[in-house]
């Protein structure tokens, strides 16, 4: 697709926006056009996003060559991070201008038909048509005539003079009016696919309420920097990523977690740009520049994803090189091989080629595909799931085993208190408030719950003197004149305080994967607390519907016991379970559970579970909002803990697979049903153009349906 220097002075990179580069065909003028660059190492084109990446040596090639370049081939280039320059479009009012006289003149010819008047008439009317509309596609067609490109406006344009030549005028004006309506409904649908995308860079606002010394005042977001104190006041949007310093209210993430429910936040608590705050006002310390944001890195990672190539779209691409030449060779022959070999008459087979010509167009084809991955990655980027491009999307459509990491994925990965057992008359608020007098000034996760439990319950606890930490085994402290001790299983055993009831007590617990911390007063064990990493909510709900999207297993991986995993795998309800591994034995797992099923997605935290998310065939990171690592690595990023957005990105998989499919069913039959019609004589010219314009507004619209899908 282009040139490779072989000896680089000064290499460089740039993406240039382009405007004006709508079909494959403005692809191939490009093409063509930078064969000639010297300099030129690579290139390659996003036609979605009408974006060009160019690698070159900026000794020998600069980047105002490069958009010459692109406007030699027709097209305008702008260097991404610069505003284009400040022209007046006096070429799209243009265009309308001649669009409607095209229309006003192809309206009076058909009256003039339909009234039976002068034939002068009617052939000034078309006439008039066709020389108001053929600017807006003679100027294309000279650009693909001038680098030897026989594309399709060069196509109809040969239609339209050979119509003339056996005297249909109204054939003649047919064509060139009905394609220039074709290509101005083919940029209107493309271009709401296109804002699919935009939309996320207008989550957050472009100006921001700045508290300093002097005060409170607005200034633009691209001044502020990390440290800096803004103000959220009730219902804004949060401009920049930060740190709640003071106040309280419930924020809406859904913009880019995609959560269904607002979430509290205050001091201590991070929020997202893009976020809408909800009744209370929040000052925030910033901290990322507006470019570093989790939604600006959303936003980049969607715009690179939509401009990968899906293995479809790749197919379609190399189908549509062989089938155009293919069918413009066709017609050549059906309009000389009849009248020579035959004698046939010339007009007739003439006017039929001619409709072939214009059959040929792959314009539909060549959008079928990529209009609906771009589609499927704006909606689910809008829902908090981030699919890395169009081969993800394929991949995750063809899975059949998911295999999900434990702690923090299918469970909370926060150890909470479940239950307490008193012993020897003592109470459960005792139990928890001696226990919590030890643990206050510890870190440790089953400390935290333990004092977060007798929070909850509102049991007032001071903290404990001479605490000393036991390390793998508890604490001991004094609490007024008790001396206080808890832990493990192991540490009682070791001070000789366990006996038959409390060790078959710590076993049974045990069995049912929870964790025991046993408390004793003054050497005399006075009860059990019973803590555990729950299973989330939505966990049974999300494997079942995953078993409705065509999951043949669901696997369980995890490092913890055999005991516990086999409760949580119970619990929820999943297909098989391996306990006890290490990151090695995860990935051998995956891999047999890949030569085991064919296709595998693996479902973790997207740093501790790495090497088992890369071998997966779909590697899906939960919980990613805030984490550059598991953003960058992971295949698809779940801005949220919600289970239920995996089977939801699935589903959207299998439905963008679906919808592909019917577009190419679509555009392959309308092609066949017309190569057929026009080699047999039953195609006009204009119905040829209403059917090519047709299919591509039918790909677009169909694609377009993916943006709502839930």
């Amino acid at each position: 697709m282009a040139t490779t220097c072989t000896v680089c002075v000064l290499h460089a990179e740039s993406t240039f926006k382009i405007e004006g580069m709508d079909c494959r065909e403005e692809v191939a003028l490009l093409e063509r056009r930078f064969r000639s660059l010297v300099g030129l190492e690579g290139f390659h084109a996003d036609l979605m996003g009408q974006r060009l990446h160019v690698k070159y040596d900026a000794s020998k090639l600069t980047a105002s060559t490069i958009a010459a370049a692109v406007a030699d081939a027709g097209m305008r280039a702008w260097l991404e991070h610069e505003e284009p320059l400040g022209v007046e479009d006096r070429s799209a009012r243009t265009r309308q201008v001649l669009l409607a006289a095209s229309a006003g003149w192809f309206a009076g010819g058909l009256i003039v038909t339909w009234l039976h008047g002068s034939h002068l008439l009617e052939a000034i009317c078309f006439a008039a048509s066709l020389a108001s509309a053929l600017p807006l596609t003679a100027r294309k067609a000279w650009v693909a005539l001038k680098h030897r490109s026989l594309d399709i406006n060069v196509l109809m344009l040969i239609a339209a003079a050979g119509a003339i030549a056996l005297g249909q005028w109204s054939e003649a004006a047919a064509v060139v009016f009905l394609f220039a309506i074709a290509q101005m409904l083919e940029a209107m649908t493309l271009e709401r696919a296109r804002n699919a995308v935009r939309a996320l860079i207008d989550l957050a606002p472009t100006e921001v309420l700045l508290k300093d010394r002097s005060g409170e005042h607005r200034v633009p977001v691209d001044t502020v920097s990390p440290g800096s104190i803004i103000v959220i006041k009730p219902g804004e949007k949060l401009p920049l990523d930060g740190e709640v310093v003071a106040g309280a209210s419930d924020v809406n993430q859904a913009p880019v977690t995609g959560e269904s429910l607002p979430v509290d936040k205050g001091p201590g608590d991070e929020v997202f740009a893009g976020s809408i705050n909800g009744r209370g006002a929040l000052e925030v310390k910033v901290t990322r520049f507006r470019r570093d944001t989790t939604l600006a890195r959303i936003i980049h990672l969607v715009e690179q994803a939509q401009g990968q190539r899906a293995p479809a779209q790749t197919f379609v691409e190399r189908f549509a090189r062989i089938y155009t030449p293919a069918v413009i060779a066709l017609a050549i022959a059906i309009a000389v091989v009849p009248p020579l070999a035959l004698g046939a008459a010339w007009d007739t087979w003439v006017y039929r080629a001619l409709v072939l010509l214009v059959v040929s167009c792959p314009c539909a084809l060549v959008i079928s595909t990529p209009v609906s991955v771009v589609a499927a990655l704006a909606g689910a980027a809008r829902r908090g799931v981030l699919i890395k491009g169009g081969v993800h999307l394929e991949r995750a459509g063809q899975v059949r085993c998911v295999a999900f990491d434990k702690t923090g994925t299918l469970t909370r990965g926060t150890p909470e208190v479940v239950s307490v057992y008193p012993f020897n008359g003592s109470s459960h608020d005792t139990i928890l408030s001696l226990a919590a007098s030890v643990e206050q000034r510890s870190e440790h996760p089953i400390a935290e719950a333990i004092i977060r439990h007798a929070t909850d319950r509102g049991l007032a606890f001071d903290a404990g003197a001479s605490v000393s930490a036991l390390t793998g085994r508890g604490a001991e402290g004094r609490v007024g004149a008790s001396a206080v001790l808890l832990g493990n299983h192991r540490l009682f055993e070791d001070r000789d305080l366990c006996f038959p009831t409390l060790h078959a007590h710590v076993e049974d617990l045990s069995s049912q994967g929870q964790t025991a911390v046993i408390v004793a007063r003054d050497t005399e064990p006075i009860g059990v607390i019973a803590v555990a990493d729950r299973p989330r909510e939505t966990g049974r709900d999300a494997l079942d519907m995953l078993r409705q999207q065509g999951i043949e297993a669901v696997v369980m991986l995890t490092g913890d016991s055999y005991g516990t995993a086999k409760v949580i795998a119970a619990e929820l309800g999943v297909d098989d379970f391996r306990a006890e591994l290490m990151p090695e034995d995860k990935v051998a797992a995956v891999r047999e559970l890949r030569e085991k099923y064919g296709s595998v997605a693996m479902v973790g935290d997207g740093v501790n579970d790495a090497p088992a998310l890369a071998l997966a065939d779909v590697g899906i990171a939960m919980g990613v909002a805030g984490s550059d690592a598991a953003l960058e690595t992971a295949d698809v990023a779940l801005m949220s803990d919600d289970l239920l957005k995996i089977p939801y990105a699935f589903r959207l998989s299998r439905s963008t697979l679906r919808n592909i499919k019917t577009n190419l069913a679509i555009s392959l039959a309308l092609k066949a049903a017309f190569v057929v019609a026009a080699v047999t004589g039953v195609a006009t010219l204009w119905m040829a153009i209403l059917a090519d314009t047709g299919a591509s507004v039918i790909v677009v619209a169909n694609a377009l349906r993916l943006l709502k899908r839930s």
